[in-house]
């Protein structure tokens, strides 16, 4: 059975959802895992912008409104990497049917990931309810650490865990956090470093993953 990673953040702009993007590319693509990317952010999506899927028939929105099946929201980027996209123009959906729909696909996968909402809200939750494992992208700065206790807090209170943190767009600086402050604020451990990378915006310009785009770029 597929297992399923929810990658979670409480702030905007720490490149959450480039690094899911990534994540399930390079696991496709480096390490032959069938891999489904699921965009969970229902009231500000943009998952489809990463991948080259702009104006998707059908949507994670359809599948939570009972509009369509779970399958028939998939899109093939190759044969390993397929995404299921959010709608742009807000509908009406249950959230917390996400587990449910997921349920119905598990097995065809190695890995699905989930891009969640970066609000504590229902989108959030269902997010949560919905993983196997959880990770938090954050970035070493103190407003960032904050909102990365934040949800390390919430998900204790809902009984999930956090597996690790994915420390995003690092410059190298001295004024930044060092890891050591991170992982003693957070009391999560951080499993991956990943530089700031002019490649990563060029990428999203040509909307591709940018270790497609750009195989050997620094992030």
């Amino acid at each position: 059975m597929g297992k399923v990673i929810g990658i979670l953040s409480i702030k905007g702009g720490v490149g959450k959802t480039s690094c899911t993007a990534n994540i399930g590319a390079a696991m496709a693509s480096g390490f032959g895992k069938k891999v489904l990317v699921v965009d969970t952010n229902y009231s500000a999506p943009n998952l489809g912008f990463h991948v080259g899927l702009l104006e998707p028939e059908a949507t994670i929105h359809d599948v939570l409104s009972d509009r369509v099946d779970i399958s028939e929201a998939i899109h093939e980027i190759n044969d390993n990497f397929h995404v299921i996209p959010a709608s742009l123009v807000g509908r009406n959906i249950q959230p917390f049917k996400l587990k449910s729909k997921l349920k119905d696909i598990k097995n065809n996968y190695d890995v699905i990931l989930l891009d969640s909402s970066p609000n504590l809200n229902e989108e959030m939750l269902s997010t949560m309810m919905a993983s196997d494992e959880l990770y938090v992208v954050t970035s070493p700065d103190y407003p960032t650490l904050s909102t990365t206790m934040m949800a390390v807090k919430l998900a204790l209170d809902k009984k999930t865990h956090i597996n690790g943190l994915i420390l995003n767009r690092v410059r190298g600086k001295s004024f930044e956090l060092s890891l050591d402050e991170i992982e003693k604020a957070a009391g999560v451990p951080v499993i991956g470093v990943l530089p700031e990378d002019i490649k990563v915006l060029e990428a999203l310009a040509s909307t591709t993953p940018v270790n497609i785009h750009s195989p050997k770029a620094n992030a």
